[in-house]
């Protein structure tokens, strides 16, 4: 990365659980980022309350205000979810309602990467396709490749402290970031 223009990149994570293996790997991506480009987590989508329109008419919440201004005046955005019922938590589908809602819109023509963690052997990879659908409505810019999904993530994470372990994923992670920096850079003109 050019040390002239350094990148910055947040993570929104779709998990709320305190021992989400998604939350591991967005721990690690910090320590993952090239250089020039730092990488630091949005509040919890859990403090949006569900979205309402006389919610909204009465004034947007401060938790959804906040992340709005956060991803507005990042480079990128890395979202980290687990797949529930074949699509996105609900929780993120809320903050993606919420966000959709504010004008100028955050995620338009921002740079998007998109992980999934799943147990599962296709790790996460419907939840993906579903949130790829809302990121368009949104005018996203999202990296196509390489995608991560990371499959049987169990194996991957250790337990005390949760943290993602694997050589090859963390490898593959990077991978991820750096095409995202090369995509900022060219979206930041």
């Amino acid at each position: 990365m050019n040390a002239e223009k350094p990148l910055h990149f947040v993570t929104l994570l779709g998990s709320l659980r305190k021992a989400s293996f998604n939350a591991a790997v967005a721990r690690a991506l910090p320590s993952l980022a090239p250089d020039g480009v730092a990488v630091t987590p949005l509040g919890s989508v859990g403090e949006f309350p569900l979205y309402d329109q006389d919610i909204q008419d009465a004034g947007f919440p401060a938790p959804v205000l906040a992340m709005a201004d956060q991803i507005r005046a990042a480079d990128g955005v890395i979202i980290v979810t687990p797949e529930y019922n074949y699509s996105i938590p609900g929780g993120l589908k809320n903050a993606i309602d919420w966000l959709s809602r504010i004008s100028p819109q955050p995620l338009a023509r921002k740079p998007v990467a998109i992980q999934t963690a799943s147990p599962g052997m296709i790790g996460g990879a419907r939840a993906q396709y579903h949130l790829r659908q809302s990121l368009v409505f949104l005018d996203a810019v999202v990296l196509n490749r390489p995608e991560v999904m990371i499959g049987q993530v169990a194996d991957k994470v250790g337990a005390d402290p949760l943290e993602l372990t694997d050589a090859a994923t963390r490898a593959f992670l990077t991978r991820q970031l750096g095409a995202l920096a090369t995509l900022a850079q060219k979206v930041k003109g």
